[in-house]
């Protein structure tokens, strides 16, 4: 770790991020969306907040647990994969919503699979050996793990491995490979790490950690929601508003048109459909569905 210094204490958040990959980008969304801007120099290791008192950092993914256990920065932002693999105990101050894939055991098509005793004597290929291993012990299955990095899914085609334990999204690299998930090992997605109890961080980064944990979870919450706009008839207005799922009561607005009512409420995005034709139903009308920047619950 000599390439970066040891945190000192400077009013100003250090924040680890992916330098490239599949999380990357999302992170520095996820950033602007918090109303946090920064130029971007390729050529550059780390970004200055112009609004914000935050330093980012770029990391290589693995590195960024050892990096915010050691305190040499504040937070990171990484997958849980990589977190549970490299420093389980690293206390997890939000998750993120992004970056969601799954860490599964995949074998050959033409492997006769019944349970996880199948693989009992096999060879494993993964990049996470500790993960798979506390998996393998916890259900009394004893294999051979073959650590590996890159092209984990080429491993049983070229007799190196019985069997893989890899990181799936859509499943079309397996399905490309001939391969078929056979067990879940893990559920991943990108995590806000911090080591809280290190006292590494000061009482004015420790606040600033939890303004930017506030503001992430506002932004998420918006992504789970919709604003619904509506027409009722009076008399139908109790059992629209019933209907409505939202935050505390919906807000009604008497209309020019006598008899009539206008409703505003915010609904979750798992109950869209079905409330949406509840309240057709129950007469609604001229219904608009409008997306959420922010909302603070």
């Amino acid at each position: 770790m000599s390439a970066l210094a040891v945190r000192t204490n400077t009013g100003r958040l250090r924040l680890a991020i992916q330098k490239s990959g599949r999380l990357s980008e999302k992170s520095l969304s996820l950033l602007e969306e918090c109303g946090i801007s920064f130029d971007l120099n390729k050529s550059k290791l780390n970004a200055e907040a112009r609004n914000f008192p935050l330093d980012i950092l770029f990391l290589r993914d693995d590195d960024i647990p050892g990096y915010v256990s050691n305190g040499v920065v504040d937070a990171g932002i990484v997958g849980l994969n990589v977190v549970m693999e490299k420093n389980p105990s690293l206390p997890i101050v939000s998750n993120l919503g992004f970056g969601k894939c799954r860490l599964s055991i995949a074998v050959p098509k033409d492997f006769e699979y019944r349970e996880l005793k199948d693989l009992e004597g096999k060879k494993i290929a993964t990049s996470y050996p500790e993960i798979l291993q506390a998996f393998l012990v916890e259900r009394g299955v004893s294999a051979s793990i073959q650590e590996i990095s890159g092209s984990v899914e080429i491993a049983p085609a070229i007799g190196l491995a019985d069997a893989i334990c890899d990181l799936v999204s859509s499943g079309g690299t397996l399905l490309a490979n001939r391969l078929s998930e056979v067990e879940r090992v893990l559920d991943s997605e990108a995590v806000l790490v911090s080591n809280l109890n290190s006292g590494d961080l000061g009482q004015k980064e420790s606040e600033i950690l939890k303004e930017l944990e506030f503001r992430i979870t506002t932004v998420n919450n918006s992504k789970s929601c919709k604003y619904i706009v509506l027409n009722s008839p009076n008399e139908s207005l109790q059992t629209i508003s019933d209907i409505l799922p939202g935050i505390k009561s919906p807000t009604v607005v008497q209309l020019a048109e006598e008899g009539w009512s206008a409703i505003h409420a915010v609904v979750n995005e798992d109950v869209f459909w079905d409330v949406l034709g509840k309240l057709k139903e129950a007469g609604a009308e001229g219904i608009t569905v409008m997306p959420i920047e922010k909302i603070l619950v």
